[in-house]
């Protein structure tokens, strides 16, 4: 993971930027696009990722995982969640929280999303974008809910060292998966995960409701028992409540 560093100043997005150069030219897998100021980037439901020039990690990867059957790409998803836990984990000493679908979070608040964009050709996989935004220097935010490294220890840090940290919990996570560990990976997805098996209030369709998150099935869909039910959606359909 990331022999191949593609390095631009500024982008509009990490993930457009990749996905067009897939297109010109032959990516070796592991390849990755970095930039210090990505002025468009995006997250999930179309939200824009907030981030000052320089001061955080703002990077795409490009996969090829052809071992993966379409319909249990979500297992890519838990990968690289865990890999971004894994790397914070090393760097903070404090638990790191998995907010489906793909948001990091340590002590409720995020510090980190993921947007991965995948490639399909009929039912296999012919790649995949993996978009990561991890906070690390920057002190102020818009957004009330986020944090950073900075924020979270009052120092500093070398935004390489904590890129070679990710690309080497990437690479292990990655390896595990395409090892056919997905046992394993499940469960320490599920165990990372906010808010597992807690009651917590949601909102879909308009209703206002409470359960406890007891699962991610095959399809990335979050199964919450509510009212003696089990209710699955997708992350369209449903989102947290303070």
């Amino acid at each position: 993971m990331g022999q191949n560093l593609i390095y631009v100043p500024e982008c509009h997005s990490t993930n457009s930027l990749m996905n067009d150069l897939i297109n010109k030219s032959a990516m070796p897998e592991g390849s990755v696009l970095i930039t210090d100021h990505q002025v468009a980037g995006r997250g999930q439901r179309g939200n824009k990722w907030e981030a000052s020039a320089g001061m955080n990690l703002t990077l795409s990867v490009f996969l090829r995982p052809s071992f993966l059957r379409v319909q249990d790409q979500f297992q890519l998803s838990m990968v690289v969640s865990l890999a971004v836990a894994d790397c914070l984990q090393y760097t903070l000493r404090r638990p790191i929280k998995l907010k489906w679908p793909n948001d990091i979070w340590v002590d409720d608040k995020k510090i980190g999303g993921i947007l991965i964009e995948n490639q399909l050709q009929a039912s296999t996989f012919s790649g995949a974008v993996v978009g990561i935004g991890v906070n690390v220097n920057q002190m102020a935010f818009s957004y009330p809910k986020a944090t950073s490294l900075s924020i979270l220890t009052g120092a500093s840090f070398d935004l390489n060292d904590i890129l070679q940290q990710l690309m080497g919990s990437l690479e292990t996570e990655y390896l595990e998966l395409r090892g056919g560990n997905t046992v394993d990976l499940k469960k320490r997805y599920l165990t990372s995960l906010y808010k597992f098996k807690e009651l917590h209030r949601f909102e879909s369709d308009g209703e206002d409701f409470e359960g406890s998150i007891l699962d991610v099935d095959h399809n990335g869909r979050l199964c919450i028992q509510s009212a003696g039910k089990m209710r699955g959606f997708s992350h369209q359909e449903i989102r947290f409540l303070a």
